[in-house]
């Protein structure tokens, strides 16, 4: 694993992060220093105990040929929303609180909300080892269906962990204004999985068997 790539992941992390605090107007931003700190032990996370192999770290940072169209729109749509949620938290709870406050049993729960949501991800990455940056089937890789793990239990856990840490965002954060593209980003994130999952029934083999097998896609006994 290249340092240099390491060092640029959190780099860039951080500077998106730093839009929250652009948004509250000044740094001593607890709400915000939490989902940091929590990002940063993610980050720790994801290059030690959920260290992914070169090849797949290689594919995830710039992905071959064959991402579909489609996917690249509601990726760039992803991307606005999820900038406009953090400068939304950071203008409400950061520095004008349109929202009311907030018990701190909800602050808790956002916190929990969250790291359970990225760790879930994590682990899902780790499982599979064609876990792509975008939906593409891999054929210059072998690509074959995993279904071990995690997705023994529901064929995306990745977008699962992604709805739990979302959801935990606006309680962490104190932010009712914030739910808005929270909202747009899961209708976002249900509309991918709705498409990647008709991608792969129609082209990766064995994956429809898969789907016979493993019936829900992202929530257990509900879809």
């Amino acid at each position: 694993m290249k340092t240099s790539y390491v060092v640029k992941h959190f780099i860039g992390t951080f500077l998106f992060f730093a839009i929250i605090f652009i948004s509250a107007g000044r740094i001593d931003y607890w709400q915000g220093l939490i989902y940091v700190i929590i990002g940063f032990i993610m980050g720790v996370l994801n290059y030690t105990v959920f260290k992914i192999d070169p090849e797949l770290l290689k594919e995830r940072s710039k992905p071959g040929e064959g991402t579909k169209k489609w996917d690249k729109i509601i990726l760039g749509l992803s991307l606005l929303v999820t900038i406009a949620m953090y400068i939304i938290a950071g203008l409400d709870s950061g520095r004008y609180h349109w929202s009311p406050d907030f018990h701190w049993s909800l602050c808790a729960l956002g916190i929990i909300l969250t790291i359970k949501g990225q760790l879930l991800f994590l682990i899902a990455q780790k499982q599979n080892k064609f876990f792509s940056s975008t939906v593409r089937i891999q054929t210059d890789r072998e690509h074959v269906v995993c279904e071990t793990g995690l997705y023994k239990i529901v064929r995306h856990p990745a977008y699962l962990g992604s709805i739990i840490q979302s959801l935990g965002f606006p309680l962490l954060f104190g932010s009712l204004w914030s739910i808005m593209p929270i909202g747009l980003s899961i209708i976002l994130l249900i509309t991918r999985t709705n498409l990647e999952d008709k991608t792969l029934k129609n082209e990766l083999k064995g994956y429809l068997e898969y789907s016979n097998k493993t019936r829900y896609r992202i929530i257990p006994y509900v879809w």
